[in-house]
């Protein structure tokens, strides 16, 4: 197993591409912190016993990654339950379809604070807690195509994804001294529920299809097997860099 005995945090776990992570991170050996956001899709009970399905090495933990003292505490908690905080995956995120002019101050900061905010609070107090125990660890972004393709009408969300790819750069240079890696996954579409419009949408889908090279869309665990490799000791030698999981999407855009 990969990651047995290491202990991982991974925000925005209650579904999709955060909750591939987690199940996969568990089979690899990993004890998992599953953040899971209080008012969204799981109230603590359903979250508790989800992490309890996935096995005795998760624990549900419940925070806004948006504000510092809640992850803080989800720090804490999953330092208090496993003695440790060796891989941190910020995941947590949202988008908003809207026209550029009519996006509104309270989207833009929404989107802003749970995306970009939010991945350098967890990167902070996370990389905080790995040089307190001094063995070095692995920050892992899911950020996006999107930190290099355009997406009309997603200016806010793009704009953040293109700023955790400079996050990630500059960690990368940054925490190098501690042993602490920062790599980002950007993937292209993944069957989750945040493209559940599209996925029921047939004239979006056929011009999704039309843009991927494969000719298919991508499955949340194939998303997972790269985060399980960056997050072990394969990838010790890997940071700085983006990993794309698009099936050929940006290289076909490249072209045009």
């Amino acid at each position: 197993m990969k990651l047995k005995d290491k202990v991982a945090l991974v925000t925005g776990a209650s579904s999709g591409i955060g909750l591939s992570i987690v199940e996969r991170f568990a089979a690899e050996g990993a004890h998992v912190g599953m953040n899971y956001r209080l008012g969204g899709k799981l109230d603590a009970k359903s979250a508790a016993a989800r992490a309890a399905k996935l096995g005795p090495n998760v624990l549900a933990v419940a925070g806004d990654v948006a504000r510092r003292p809640d992850v803080e505490q989800m720090v804490q908690e999953v330092v208090a339950k496993f003695g440790r905080l060796d891989i941190v995956v910020s995941n947590a995120g949202i988008e908003i379809k809207r026209p550029f002019l009519e996006v509104t101050d309270d989207e833009w900061n929404r989107i802003l604070s749970v995306n970009l905010y939010g991945a350098f609070l967890i990167s902070q107090i996370g990389a905080r807690q790995m040089v307190k125990q001094g063995t070095g660890g692995k920050l892992i972004y899911i950020s996006s195509i999107h930190e290099d393709v355009n997406l009309p009408d997603h200016t806010p969300y793009c704009a953040s994804k293109g700023g955790i790819r400079m996050l990630m750069r500059n960690l990368a240079v940054d925490l190098a001294r501690y042993k602490i890696t920062a790599n980002n996954i950007a993937p292209g579409f993944i069957v989750t529920p945040i493209n559940e419009a599209t996925l029921k949408d047939a004239a979006a889908m056929k011009e999704a299809l039309e843009g991927i090279p494969v000719g298919r869309l991508g499955k949340p665990e194939e998303v997972a097997g790269v985060a399980a490799f960056l997050a072990s000791a394969e990838a010790d030698y890997v940071t700085g860099s983006t990993y794309y999981i698009d099936g050929g999407m940006v290289t076909a855009v490249a072209k045009h």
